[in-house]
């Protein structure tokens, strides 16, 4: 294990990083709202770390294997995420604790938009500006690990897309092609932003709140600069929007590129993971707009359908972002929002859960079973589209399910081991592991009622769920460390 060159890249890292502890600063001064000593205290413990940690490995240049690979993509989280929640610590207002501090931070950067915070309008402007950037930011992070670095390494079935994906494949070592993949996925993202932008401003946000709002929204976060989110402008607009964008942030990055490079659409048709992606959500919708409309919840069908459609796409994409206290809907609503979240988003995309791609192989797993039950000596192949996958792809993916299932239940349990009650265990896990943000009970507003151990659990939730499990639970093996 080559650890001086991983210590001189996190140390570059950390003091690339400290350059967006500047953005917020600069928001400050904009508007004098006097919480910008802390970024630039921030800046400057940040670039002395960073640079401590570099220069004395300055001429280390080891060739990085797989194994240094899982160990950089972790630290590169943690590390990160610590040095996040260094100019929260620093603020007067909000007077954080360090429990808060980092999991405030944590859940901007792994895009999970649960806080801890409540008055969120009235903080300074500086601190909305770097929850948002925070989450923009890790959305990025996350779409360069997904398609660029985890089909690489391998991990839980990612490497379906190694064949369709512009991202390294040559042998088990980090390439230059990781650099090329994330500047053009770079392009795509920024390009996203900036319509999303544009749209917000265009339907009545003003310019702070068109920003603020575009950075959570193509990140799939779903942090907002009101306690009231996106319902505070009660806009049906703004709601569709946000609705468009999820969608799209939502689809495998490949695809997007795919689609750039070709400069046709029918790159998404080709493609099954994005078929039963929005065929889930149309269901989602039909579902939720039958049951309250015949519960006669909202006053009439067209704020049926808006209130319909945005909460099920902001939380089967795992984005959190709310009009309305859905936790209070009628029936089953609230639990199968809570359960369309474990789906989320499609791989390689900025959404959490466990895929889109997973769940649907699974599908096609069960009924090959209830097959060569009928038919126990015919040989039934999985197909995505129409390409058969190896049997290695299919237990890779059930492997993931089951660490997946493992890691969820310790952490509930652990939970309410903390006195949470079952209905809020069960939801703050399902909406940190799968990086939604809201649940129910005790945190369907915000997670600052709940004791520093349950924070400090649901951070490592939020972590695991970040790094796709196998990720992170590598590094407990024996057999990584004697590699």
């Amino acid at each position: 294990m080559q650890f001086r060159t991983i210590i001189k890249i996190l140390g570059q890292l950390v003091a690339l990083f400290s350059i967006t502890m500047v953005p917020p600063a600069l928001v400050s001064l904009i508007y004098k709202d006097g919480g910008g000593v802390p970024f630039v205290l921030a800046f400057i413990f940040s670039v002395v770390i960073g640079l401590a940690a570099y220069y004395p490995n300055r001429h280390e240049h080891g060739d990085l294997k797989a194994r240094e690979g899982f160990l950089i993509v972790v630290l590169f989280w943690l590390v990160l995420g610590t040095f996040v929640a260094v100019p929260l610590v620093f603020l007067q207002e909000p007077n954080l604790s360090l429990a808060d501090s980092v999991f405030e931070a944590f859940s901007g950067l792994t895009t999970t938009g649960a806080t801890v915070l409540t008055g969120i309008e009235y903080l300074p402007k500086s601190v909305l500006f770097y929850r948002q950037q925070l989450q923009w930011l890790g959305g990025m992070g996350i779409i360069v690990l997904a398609v660029a670095v985890l089909p690489m390494l391998g991990v839980g079935g990612m490497q379906l897309y190694r064949a369709e994906t512009p991202g390294p494949v040559k042998d088990s070592k980090m390439t230059p092609r990781i650099a090329d993949t994330a500047k053009h996925l770079w392009y795509i993202y920024v390009s996203l932003t900036i319509a999303c932008t544009l749209a917000y401003w265009a339907a009545g946000m003003d310019w702070f709140d068109a920003i603020c709002h575009s950075f959570s929204t193509i990140a799939i976060g779903g942090f907002s600069t009101y306690d009231a989110s996106m319902g505070q402008f009660d806009s049906p607009l703004i709601n569709f929007i946000c609705v468009v964008f999820l969608l799209i942030a939502a689809i495998n990055f490949s695809l997007h590129y795919a689609a750039v490079s070709s400069r046709s659409l029918r790159v998404y048709l080709r493609d099954p993971e994005f078929k039963v992606f929005l065929l889930i959500q149309l269901a989602l919708v039909i579902v939720c707009f039958t049951v309250l409309s015949s519960n006669n919840i909202y006053a009439d069908g067209d704020e049926t359908l808006d209130q319909a459609m945005f909460q099920a796409v902001s939380m089967s994409t795992t984005a959190g972002f709310a009009t309305d206290n859905f936790s209070a809907w009628p029936l089953f609503l609230p639990i199968l929002l809570i359960f369309s979240s474990f789906i989320g988003g499609c791989a390689g995309s900025t959404g959490g859960g466990m895929k889109v791609v997973r769940v649907f192989l699974l599908y096609l797993q069960g009924i090959r079973e209830l097959n060569r039950l009928v038919h126990p000596r015919a040989i039934y192949s999985i197909k995505l589209g129409r390409k058969a996958l190896p049997d290695k792809v299919v237990e890779a993916v059930w492997g993931f399910f089951s660490a997946y299932a493992l890691v969820f239940v310790i952490i509930m349990l652990a939970l309410m081991g903390t006195g949470m009650d079952n209905i809020s265990a069960f939801s703050a896990t399902a909406a940190c592991l799968n990086n939604l943000g809201p649940g129910l009970g005790e945190v369907a507003a915000h997670y600052g009622a709940i004791s520093d151990t349950a924070k400090w659990l649901l951070t490592i939730a939020m972590v695991f769920g970040r790094l796709e499990i196998f990720t992170l639970l590598v590094l407990f093996t024996p057999t990584f460390w004697r590699g």
